[in-house]
């Protein structure tokens, strides 16, 4: 179930925000929990015993931990473990077997292939609760949270509906005083709404047109450079969007339940450098991989080259987490080495002396190069449309006829709204601070017209809920 469809907008959230708001306040988080247990549940509802068998582990090592110091430890090495674990095998399995297979057919080995009758089907949304159910184990062990008592309490800050599927990844700490109390005001929820209505109209009228440009560059097999470099601006524009759209519907959400989640994007693309665009972009991960990955790896505390080897190291963990796929492992690398290179060089930076707009270009434009990698098939993919953007490329003679797809009017007309919407418009976070009159007229007329557009798009998909 997807927050633009007909079925979540006119029948699952109405159902739900009337059974929460109906129900005594000891009952709330019970019936919140069902709800999600409900909507996670409603594509495969196998998916329910792997978050319920991790939610459940990470519940009782958070006791463990609370109440057994001697066993702490322990405890917060089998919630690593097991979290990793089911992450690895759902998420990686596939992939290690197609290039362990690869490697023995390269060089001959037939020894070593395994030939397995069965494919892992990828758990929506594994990447993002288990790195949240496991930051909990984490901060409960550093002191940073204190062990939740009720299993109720637990599963739902773990199941969520509104961010579980995509996140943002919500840590413990930022939401345990509002498990414990919290208040349900009609500002916070006509902000909720206008949250969600904005993230609606980013997804439906923007990202889905500029998926649909991308993905006929993509998938064109050859085109001409112009077509090249339009067509990865184009997905830039999708998957920021596409992302911070879901983002801040799930925010709205949460706000119609009486939570408060933090901010996940900053205008990523007003960005002067690559250091400063993991500030602004996905929040809640770049923060995540920040805290728990690259602070225990030694962060900048014991030199130079360690710093950049942890920086590159993080990053490409980073890709790696994203999908199972060498492009974005290189992805991450790209990413991880920039940033690296920009903490080597400081103000000395190549771009670094630039006036603030062209320093913005600039970072977009390696910020395309990079998406390349993200958005492609496969390497061998990317290499060709790496190449078509350089010019080095070979377009066959059916190549112009992209041309006449692509630069429709409605296609040029999203595409430069988008780039305004990026470049000069406010965040969500910050318009929807006070609601006026006619931001209340705007957020409604956003919202129909969103609902509207839904009936004539079969092209609907959220680029997260892979990951």
């Amino acid at each position: 179930m997807v927050f633009s469809s007909y079925l979540f907008l006119f029948y699952f959230l109405p159902l739900a925000l009337l059974l929460y708001y109906a129900s005594p306040r000891q009952a709330k988080h019970l019936i919140l929990t069902v709800l999600s247990y409900v909507f996670y549940g409603w594509a495969n509802p196998l998916f329910l015993v792997l978050l319920l068998v991790s939610t459940l582990i990470d519940y009782i090592c958070g006791l463990v931990i609370a109440w057994r110091p001697s066993a702490a430890r322990a405890a917060l090495v089998t919630s690593i473990c097991t979290n990793l674990g089911l992450l690895g095998f759902f998420k990686y399995f596939n992939f290690g077997i197609e290039n362990l297979n690869a490697f023995a057919r390269a060089t001959g080995l037939d020894a070593l292939r395994l030939d397995v009758a069965f494919t892992v089907t990828l758990p929506l949304g594994i990447s993002f609760y288990t790195f949240q159910s496991m930051s909990y184990t984490w901060d409960v062990y550093r002191g940073r949270a204190a062990a939740v008592r009720s299993f109720i309490d637990f599963a739902c800050y773990v199941s969520m509906f509104p961010q579980l599927v995509a996140g943002p990844i919500i840590r413990f700490s930022e939401v345990a005083d509002q498990l414990r109390s919290r208040t349900h005001t009609v500002t916070k929820f006509a902000r909720g709404v206008a949250f969600f209505s904005v993230g609606l109209a980013k997804k439906v009228l923007l990202a889905n047109p500029c998926g649909k440009i991308a993905d006929l560059a993509f998938d064109a097999g050859s085109l001409h450079p112009l077509e090249a470099w339009y067509g990865v601006a184009a997905y830039a524009f999708q998957i920021y969007f596409d992302f911070s759209g879901y983002s801040d519907m799930a925010i709205g959400l949460g706000l119609m339940l009486g939570f408060v989640f933090p901010k996940n994007f900053d205008s990523p693309y007003l960005s002067q450098s690559i250091t400063e665009f993991w500030r602004r972009w996905h929040l809640s991960l770049s923060t995540w991989l920040r805290d728990y990955l690259y602070m225990p790896l030694g962060g900048n505390r014991k030199g130079p080259l360690r710093t950049y080897a942890n920086l590159l190291i993080v990053m490409l963990l980073g890709g790696l987490w994203h999908g199972a796929s060498w492009n974005f492992l290189v992805w991450g690398g790209l990413h991880g080495s920039l940033l690296a290179f920009e903490r080597m060089r400081g103000k000395a930076a190549p771009y670094g002396r630039l006036p603030g707009p062209l320093r913005v270009a600039l970072t977009f434009v390696i910020l395309l190069v990079t998406w390349v990698f993200f958005r492609a098939a496969d390497l061998s993919t990317a290499g060709r449309y790496l190449a078509s953007m350089a010019n080095l490329g070979h377009p066959h003679e059916g190549a112009g006829l992209l041309a006449g797809i692509v630069y429709q009017p409605y296609y040029l007309v999203t595409f430069a709204s988008a780039a305004v919407v990026t470049w000069t418009c406010p965040q969500t976070w910050d318009w929807s601070r006070s609601i006026t009159v006619p931001k209340a007229l705007a957020v409604a007329a956003a919202f129909l017209v969103s609902a509207v557009m839904l009936t004539t798009q079969a092209f609907n998909p959220f680029i997260y809920f892979i990951f």
